[in-house]
């Protein structure tokens, strides 16, 4: 699979967050539900490997992948867990080379021209802007959209529902990463009915 290929499944990648691996399938369940199936799970928790096998193993139907990579053991760790693809908050080539070597396709963070330049350098024509709106959000890709015409991004970082339509309207932004699918709250209150209510809005956009 190539990275670019996430974006066919729907406009919006939800970056989630789990703290508890009891959430995770009916977390993925709800996404599901609402016509979301590309799951991005952060590695910022310690449940994080264990929710990504889990969604992997109960929840096939769903194309899940591990977030914030920022080592080697992070990649190879994932791929074990059974990750179909990762994403990183940054570029190193090291990234590159480790997730080639292991046949995880990645989708590598950039935040600047040169960024960009190297990870294309590498082989990468699809690449995650990060940290989106903090870093110069749609004008900046649309200054990108000169030098870096053959390159397509997926913004990720401050965007929300109702900025999310600006970004996509891009022509260089096919798809969009985003929180606000599954906020802490509702996760803490186990309330998946609104998850999937909130997934079926970004399904929309």
């Amino acid at each position: 699979m190539q990275t670019i290929e996430l974006a066919k499944y729907g406009p919006v990648i939800p970056v989630i967050v789990i703290d508890d691996v009891d959430d995770a399938v009916p977390i993925a369940e709800a996404l599901l539900a609402g016509g979301v199936k590309v799951l991005e799970i952060t590695l910022r928790t310690q449940c994080a490997l264990k929710a990504i096998e889990t969604i992997a193993n109960k929840v096939p139907e769903a194309i899940v992948g591990a977030g914030t990579l920022r080592t080697k053991s992070d990649a190879t760790n994932a791929k074990l867990a059974g990750s179909q693809f990762a994403v990183s908050p940054g570029y190193t080539n090291e990234m590159s080379l480790i997730c080639k070597e292991i046949e995880l396709p990645l989708l590598p963070g950039v935040s600047s021209g040169s960024e960009v330049m190297k990870a294309n350098q590498d082989g990468f024509s699809f690449l995650k802007l990060f940290p989106a709106v903090a870093v110069g959000g749609i004008d900046l890709l649309k200054g990108f959209s000169g030098p870096f015409a053959d390159i397509q991004f997926c913004p990720t970082g401050g965007i929300t529902i109702k900025t999310a339509t600006d970004f996509l309207s891009l022509p260089n932004v096919p798809v969009c990463g985003g929180t606000w699918l599954t906020p802490k709250n509702l996760i803490k209150d186990k309330n998946w009915s609104e998850i999937t209510k909130l997934a079926k809005e970004a399904s929309l956009i």
